[in-house]
C-alpha cells in the first residue's frame, strides 16, 4: 500500500466509497431474505469487507452479505432463531478455516473453462433478478402508476450516466458520479421516490461483542451442522469462483488458500458480532475492478465508509434514491455477463455448450453450489468419457509370423465399436494374437465384443489367441474362453462391471 502512486490511492478511495454505497441496500436486502435485521446484515458486509480486504489472497475483491447464503439462512431463522443462526456462522467459519488449513484451494483452479462461464452468467442474472425486488411496495404486490415510470426513469438515468460520463472526465469513477449526480436531483427538486431510507434504518453504533445464547450440547450442533456444510461450501464456491474471475480479467493471480483463511476467520468474527457472515460479491466486486481498483485499500475503504454511514452518516445515505443504485447494479449485470459466450455457443462442442447453458440454468433456479457441483461433475464425465473411447492399437509380427495386436485404453460400451474396426479377420495371417496388457476391460459389452470379434476370426478360419486378460473376463467370456491364453504372472486382476459376476 506504501508502493501505491497517488493516482492509484485516488482511484482506490473513490472505488471504496462507491463500493460502500452499492454494498447498503444489498445488506439489508439480504438480511430480510434470512429473516433477521438490518443492522446483521449491514453490519455482516463490514466485518467481511474489511477482514478479507485486509487478510484475503485477492486484491480487489468485495465480501459482504450475499443473497445465496440467506437463501439456506431463512429456513434455520425460522425454525430456530437468529441466535442460532449466529451459531452456525461460526461453525461455516471454522470449517471454511480448516479447508484452509488443508490448502484445499488449489483445486478450484480445476473447475473447467465452460463452468465458469456459466457460473458469471447465472450470477448475473441472478443479481439483475434480485434488484426488482425494490419495485415491490412494503406490504407486498409491485408498485405502479407515476412512482414506477419515475423510477424507471431515474435507473434509465443512472445507467445512460455510468456509460457517458466516462467520456466527460476521469475525475470520479462513473458508477459514483452517476449515483451522486441522480441523488443530488432527485434531493433537490424534491421528486418522490423510493430511497434506501425506505428498506430500513441504517443508523446504528459500532458492532457488539456476541457470544450466540444457544446450548452447548450435541442436539445443538446436530442442527447447525449441516446449515454450517451447505453455507461453508456455497461461500466458499462463489468466493473461489469470483477470485478466477477476477484473475482472468486483471491478469493477475490471487491466492485461493489464503483467501478461505480470510473468509473463514471473517465468518467466525461475523457470528460473534451477531451478524449474518457472508461471502466474495460478484457484483461489488465487479465495480470495484471496472473502477481499476486493484488494491486492498479499495475494500479496506469500503468497510471503513460503510461504518461511517451507521456511525455518521446514515440521515445523508438514507435519502439516496433506490433507482440509482438499482441502474448501478444493472449496469454491473450487464458488464458481468459474458455477452461472447452466446456467440460462442454455436462454435464450442456441444458437451461445452451444455455445460455452459446448464449451470447458468441451475445457479438461477436453485444455487451456485449445485450447480457448480453439477457443471464439474458433468464436465469430468465428458472428459472421461472422451479418453475412454480412445483406444489404440500397436500391430507387431513376431518371430513365429503371428500378427500381434497390443491394445491400449479400456474396452467398455462406449469403445466397443471402435474396438471392432481396428481388426480384419480376413486379410490376417492364419494366428493371430491380441495382447490386452496395456488395455482394460471394463463391462459386459467389452466381453460381447471379444466374443463377437472371436466369431468373425473362427469364420474366417484363423486361430485367434487372447493373452493378458484377468480372470473375471476368463470367467463370463463365451465362445472366446477357449482362446484365451492364461499367465499367472503375468496376466492382470481386475473386476469387471457385469451381472453374471454377482
Amino acid at each position: 500500500m506504501l508502493s501505491m502512486k497517488p493516482a492509484e490511492i485516488k482511484v482506490n478511495l473513490l472505488s471504496g466509497l462507491t463500493v460502500a454505497l452499492a454494498l447498503v441496500p444489498e445488506a439489508i436486502a439480504f438480511a430480510l431474505v434470512a429473516h433477521v435485521s438490518p443492522m446483521t446484515g449491514l453490519y455482516a458486509a463490514f466485518i467481511m469487507c474489511l477482514t478479507t480486504a485486509a487478510l484475503g489472497g485477492r486484491p480487489g475483491m468485495i465480501s459482504g452479505a450475499t443473497g445465496a447464503l440467506a437463501v439456506v439462512m431463512v429456513s434455520l431463522v425460522l425454525s430456530h432463531g437468529a441466535e442460532y443462526l449466529f451459531a452456525t456462522v461460526v461453525l461455516m467459519g471454522l470449517l471454511q478455516l480448516l479447508f484452509a488449513a488443508f490448502k484445499l484451494g488449489k483445486f478450484i483452479r480445476m473447475v473447467p473453462h465452460p463452468v465458469m462461464l456459466g457460473f458469471v452468467n447465472g450470477l448475473a442474472i441472478v443479481v439483475f433478478l434480485a434488484q426488482f425486488g425494490h419495485f415491490k411496495l412494503p406490504g407486498g404486490g409491485w408498485i405502479g402508476g407515476a412512482p414506477l415510470y419515475v423510477m424507471l426513469g431515474l435507473v434509465a438515468l443512472t445507467m445512460a450516466l455510468i456509460y457517458l460520463l466516462p467520456k466527460l472526465t476521469k475525475l470520479l469513477p462513473a458508477s459514483l458520479g452517476a449515483v451522486l449526480l441522480v441523488a443530488a436531483l432527485v434531493n433537490l427538486l424534491g421528486i418522490e421516490t423510493k430511497t434506501v431510507g425506505d428498506m430500513g434504518s441504517i443508523a446504528g453504533g459500532l458492532p457488539q461483542p456476541h457470544l450466540p445464547q444457544v446450548p452447548l450440547t450435541l442436539a445443538t450442533l446436530y442442527i447447525i451442522l449441516p446449515y454450517a456444510l451447505v453455507l461453508a461450501a456455497i461461500g466458499l464456491i462463489e468466493t473461489l469462483l469470483t477470485l478466477n474471475l477476477i484473475d482472468s480479467i486483471t491478469d493477475t493471480r490471487g491466492r485461493p488458500n489464503r483467501e478461505s483463511m480470510a473468509q473463514g476467520l471473517a465468518n467466525v468474527v461475523a457470528g460473534l458480532f451477531a451478524s449474518m457472515g457472508g461471502c466474495a460479491m460478484i457484483g461489488q466486486s465487479m465495480i470495484n475492478i471496472d473502477n481499476g481498483a486493484r488494491h486492498r485499500l479499495s475494500g479496506i475503504v469500503a468497510a471503513l465508509f460503510l461504518l461511517a454511514f451507521i456511525l455518521f452518516l446514515s440521515p445523508w445515505i438514507e435519502k439516496i434514491p433506490l433507482a440509482a443504485l438499482v441502474g448501478l447494479m444493472f449496469v454491473v449485470c450487464e458488464k458481468t455477463f459474458a455477452w461472447g459466450s452466446l456467440q460462442a455457443l454455436r462454435k464450442m462442442p456441444r458437451q461445452d455448450a451444455v455445460t455452459v447453458v446448464g449451470v447458468t440454468v441451475i445457479t438461477v433456479l436453485t444455487d451456485l453450489a449445485v450447480a457448480v457441483l453439477a457443471g464439474v461433475v458433468f464436465a469430468a464425465l465428458v472428459f472421461a468419457w472422451q479418453h475412454a473411447k480412445q483406444i489404440q492399437v500397436r500391430i507387431e509380427t513376431d518371430a513365429r509370423g503371428w500378427k500381434v495386436y497390443r491394445l491400449q485404453g479400456s474396452l467398455f460400451f462406449a469403445s466397443a465399436s471402435q474396438f471392432a474396426g481396428l481388426f480384419a479377420p480376413k486379410d490376417d495371417p492364419a494366428d493371430v494374437v491380441i495382447d490386452f496388457g496395456a488395455a482394460r476391460v471394463v463391462d459386459h459389452s467389452a466381453i460381447e465384443a471379444i466374443d463377437a470379434l472371436a466369431a468373425r476370426y473362427q469364420l474366417a478360419g484363423k486361430t485367434l489367441h487372447l493373452r493378458h486378460l484377468s480372470a473375471d473376463c476368463r470367467e463370463i467370456l463365451g465362445r472366446a474362453s477357449a482362446l484365451v491364453e492364461v499367465n499367472a504372472d503375468e496376466d492382470p486382476r481386475y473386476h469387471v462391471a457385469d451381472s453374471k459376476l454377482g
